[in-house]
């Protein structure tokens, strides 16, 4: 069954359209050549109205993106983020899940991508816990994958593309058909990178642990919002190069993610890590996160934008 209210709008390319018109033509570049960037946002019903979370945060990294990639978006930022406002109160969306994405449309086919237009939507709809709605009380199990990550120099970790996702489809595809919710790849020097969707961190005697950008991944934003919330607590912090046996003897793993939020692994390659359940470290930074999202905590960050 579709999770998407097929009687909804979709901005695109400047206007807000029905949903059932939001279509692309078969010859379009992004079909063939994976040329696509895109973004994952929550907006979360508080308290104190409808907030979307990080905005800014991932507004700028889809910008960032592009330019790896050398697509220049035809609207501006504010722009941008009033569209994502418009689409959220279009569609009467108290809580939802936000996809920008910008493509190339349909112009020519070819390596060269620079003849097609670049062209912009902006999709939302309802979408519960990505893992599980009792993951993040009673954790996953998860598998290091067979499939690596990119190698530096080949395609640009930093980008969140379409293109990329290919790789997290194998990791996720192997996880699911193994009995896996979810696999966590190594770089190419055997390191520890990251899940198909989600960054990780290791927790041991009480300091957080997570692999630095050098090691393959994407810059998170909830990764973000956990390195700060952790410093808030004086708790330390290491981005770090992490072997994979380390993994296995930590006291807590969780994943962080826009989709994922902070999900707790319970056990990888059916080794328990730690009790086996949420570790008190993962439930501390949980508390302190939703706390922001629902208002409890003060904004220091401009973390909130109220619709």
């Amino acid at each position: 069954m579709s999770p998407f209210n097929e009687n909804g709008k979709v901005w695109m390319n400047g206007k807000l359209i029905p949903w059932r018109e939001a279509n692309i033509h078969i010859a379009s570049h992004v079909l063939h050549y994976g040329s696509s960037l895109f973004e994952g946002i929550r907006a979360y019903e508080t308290p104190k109205g409808t907030v979307i979370f990080r905005l800014e945060a991932h507004t700028q990294r889809l910008y960032n993106s592009c330019k790896l990639y050398r697509m220049d978006i035809p609207y501006s930022k504010d722009e941008l983020n009033q569209a994502i406002i418009d689409t959220i109160k279009a569609n009467n969306l108290k809580s939802c899940y936000i996809r920008p994405i910008v493509y190339r449309g349909y112009g020519t086919l070819g390596v060269d991508p620079f003849p097609n237009p670049v062209d912009c939507a902006i999709l939302v709809w309802e979408w519960g816990k990505y893992l599980g709605e009792e993951a993040l009380e009673n954790g996953v199990d998860v598998k290091i994958s067979t499939w690596q990550r990119m190698a530096p120099n080949t395609f640009p970790a930093l980008a969140k593309s379409g293109a990329n996702y290919m790789n997290s489809q194998l990791i996720k595809m192997e996880a699911l058909l193994d009995g896996y919710v979810e696999g966590i790849a190594l770089n190419i020097r055997g390191h520890i990178s990251e899940g198909s969707g989600e960054n990780i961190f290791l927790v041991i005697n009480g300091e957080l642990h997570t692999p630095p950008l050098s090691s393959s991944i994407l810059p998170g934003i909830t990764r973000d919002c956990v390195i700060k919330i952790a410093k808030d607590a004086d708790m330390p912090v290491f981005e770090e190069t992490i072997p994979r046996e380390m993994i296995y003897i930590v006291d807590e793993v969780f994943f962080t993610g826009s989709a994922a939020e902070i999900t707790p692994i319970r056990s990888v390659d059916k080794i328990i890590i730690g009790k086996g359940k949420r570790g008190p470290i993962t439930k501390k930074l949980q508390d302190q996160f939703f706390a922001y999202i629902n208002g409890e905590n003060e904004d220091r960050y401009n973390w909130l934008t109220y619709i």
